[in-house]
């Protein structure tokens, strides 16, 4: 009978082990659903590669400590290729320009999630060489005229539109065929060389750089601000909680509409490098917001 007795409490006891063993699976198992894997994520290169290093990096850091996720930053070479990288899954967060976005968008199951406050009424600054006598789009006729990026919404498909409004064809009125720079900080820098008289780029670049003195006033100008039109966003794949786990895409958009209220130093260096004006942070957006945006580039002949 004490054997039996032994048999039986060695069973129970056996039996209560594995149920803990099993448990502590299982709790393991959720971890993994809610926080496994890595996010990616990336944005269109609008500036120098070490500018977005500093601002992609800060975002890791923040987005780690707010989420509890491994983060990349996933860099790239191009406008296209971002959206490529989106459009693959390489890239699950991206920050895009209103161009840029409308084109992942249309190709990816995603969604617009968040915008700076200034994105609502987003605009392009004009510049020209200090040695050119213009004061009006149309004294733009017959210069040598930079872009941005071709795929940039504020480097180059607002200020094209605005040229047109304007009666200003950028292939046929200029001085030949129009330079693409390939980011906002390149343009400025080509017109104050001289070695384009005009160009248009990103409000928010030329005003950095004309506050931290990289542009030098006395050789580039502004001929005039555009109106305003909606731009940046956050963009995130629909995918994302397949991938990481239930809830994650809710987690990362929280912490991206918070970021201004966060006293992670991170955050801080987030507000100041993405430019987000007086406000400050992200706020809410939709993919609706940007419709004026894909119907400009339909028209444009940009997209189909």
């Amino acid at each position: 009978m004490g054997f039996i007795r032994t048999i039986r409490t060695s069973r129970a006891w056996l039996l209560t082990a594995m149920g803990v063993a099993l448990m502590a699976l299982v709790a393991c198992g959720g971890d993994d659903d809610s926080s496994g894997g890595t996010l990616t994520i990336g944005g269109i290169p609008d500036q120098d590669v070490s500018a977005l290093e500093a601002q992609f990096g800060a975002v890791v850091d923040y987005l780690e400590a707010e989420t509890g996720l491994d983060v990349e930053y996933v860099p790239s070479n191009d406008y296209a290729a971002i959206v490529t990288a989106f459009q693959r899954g390489d890239v699950q967060l991206a920050w895009f320009g209103g161009l840029t976005g409308v084109q992942a968008r249309a190709v990816t199951e995603a969604h617009a999630v968040a915008q700076r406050p200034r994105d609502a009424e987003f605009q392009s600054v004009f510049i020209v060489n200090s040695d050119v006598d213009a004061t009006t789009l149309e004294d733009l006729r017959g210069l040598t005229f930079t872009f941005g990026s071709e795929s940039s919404t504020s480097g180059h498909l607002m200020p094209r539109y605005f040229m047109l409004e304007a009666g200003i064809d950028a292939d046929a009125d200029l001085d030949g065929p129009p330079g693409f720079s390939g980011s906002h900080d390149a343009t400025y820098e080509l017109v104050q060389s001289g070695a384009f008289q005009a160009g248009a780029l990103n409000q928010a670049v030329w005003e950095a750089a004309v506050r931290d003195g990289k542009v030098d006033t006395n050789a580039v100008r502004v001929l005039l601000e555009t109106p305003p039109y909606y731009d940046y966003n956050w963009s995130i794949r629909e995918d994302v909680d397949d991938t990481l786990g239930d809830g994650t895409t809710d987690k990362i958009v929280e912490a991206l509409l918070h970021v201004g209220e966060s006293d992670e130093a991170s955050a801080a260096q987030i507000v100041e490098s993405f430019g987000g004006g007086a406000e400050g942070g992200f706020i809410a957006t939709s993919d609706e917001n940007y419709d004026a945006i894909r119907d400009v580039a339909k028209q444009l002949g940009i997209i189909e």
